[in-house]
C-alpha cells in the first residue's frame, strides 16, 4: 500500500503545475492532499478523479481558503467529514475514510503565522483535537493520519531551529503537544521511524530562496497506530518537480487495502 500526503497550496493551482499528469505514475493507492484553496463547484472532473481514483473532500465555507481530500483506488467503506466542532469544520481541515480496519485522515491543522488571532485558534484546534485523537488511538482500528500539522517536532525538522524557537509552528507548547501525541498516545512519525538524516523537509518559505537553499520545515506527516507504522518500508519526500510550496511525502506499507 503505498499513500502520498501533500498540501497543494491551491488546487487549481498544482494542476496547473502538472501534479494531475504527475499523480497516476505514482503507483498510490491512497493520496491526501490539504489547502485546496476551492469550493465543491470549483472541482473539475480531472481534480475529483485523477486516473480511476474516487475523490472525496471537505471544503471550507470561506472561498479559497483550506480544505482537504482523500483520493483512493478502493471506494472506502465510509466517510467522515468534519470533527462536528463547528468553528473547526468550518475551515475544512478533517476528513476520514475507512478501508476495512484501517482509517486514513487527510488533515490540516491551522497555521498562527498570521498574527495572534490565528495562534488562538491554532490552540483552540489542538486542545479539541487531542481527546479525539486519544478516542481514535484506543479504538482498535489502523489509523494513518496523513497531512500539515503545521509543527516541526524537533531541532532536526527545521534549518534555522534557534532562530524560530518564539515562531509559531515551533512554539515549544506546540512541540510539547505534538510529543505528547507520540509518547501518550503512542502514535509514530512514520518518516522519522525510517529516516533519521537532517535536513528531510517538507515545506519552504516563498521568501529569500529558501528552496534553492533547502532552509525548510518538516511539518507534514504520516502519523499512525504502532501496528500500521511497524508495516512501512520505505519513505520518500520528493522534490524533482514543484506543485506547491510544500513537498509529496510518499510511504509505502507492507499492508493491502
Amino acid at each position: 500500500m503505498r499513500i502520498i500526503t501533500l498540501n497543494l497550496n491551491g488546487v487549481r493551482s498544482a494542476t496547473s503545475k502538472g501534479f494531475f499528469r504527475w499523480l497516476p505514475m505514482q503507483g498510490a493507492d491512497i493520496v491526501c492532499v490539504q489547502e485546496l484553496k476551492a469550493q465543491k463547484t470549483d472541482i473539475t472532473g480531472e481534480m475529483l478523479s485523477p486516473d480511476g481514483y474516487h475523490g472525496y473532500f471537505h471544503c471550507a465555507e470561506k472561498k479559497g481558503y483550506s480544505g482537504v481530500g482523500i483520493y483512493s483506488r478502493q471506494k472506502p467503506d465510509n466517510i467522515i467529514e468534519g470533527l462536528g466542532i463547528a468553528e473547526i469544520d468550518a475551515e475544512g481541515r478533517f476528513l476520514r475514510a475507512d478501508f476495512g480496519p484501517l482509517t486514513i485522515v487527510s488533515i490540516y491543522f491551522p497555521s498562527g503565522s498570521s498574527g495572534e488571532h490565528r495562534q488562538a485558534a491554532k490552540f483552540f484546534f489542538l486542545e479539541r483535537f487531542l481527546p479525539m485523537l486519544k478516542e481514535l488511538a484506543g479504538c482498535g482500528r489502523e489509523i494513518i493520519l496523513c497531512g500539515d500539522w503545521n509543527i516541526a517536532h524537533k531541532e532536526i525538522d527545521l534549518k534555522n531551529w534557534r532562530s524560530n524557537q518564539k515562531n509559531s509552528g515551533f512554539l515549544p507548547e506546540e512541540r510539547i503537544w505534538l510529543s505528547g501525541v507520540f509518547d501518550d498516545l503512542e502514535f509514530v512519525d512514520v518518516f522519522r521511524q525510517i529516516n533519521a538524516e537532517p535536513e528531510q523537509y517538507t515545506w519552504w518559505s516563498n521568501r529569500g530562496q529558501a528552496w534553492a537553499k533547502n532552509v525548510g520545515w518538516r511539518i507534514d506527516y504520516q502519523i499512525a497506530t504502532p501496528h500500521i507504522a511497524a508495516k512501512a518500508t520505505k519513505v520518500s519526500i520528493y522534490k524533482e518537480e514543484r506543485f506547491s510550496d510544500h513537498s509529496p511525502l510518499t510511504i509505502d506499507y507492507d499492508y493491502s487495502l
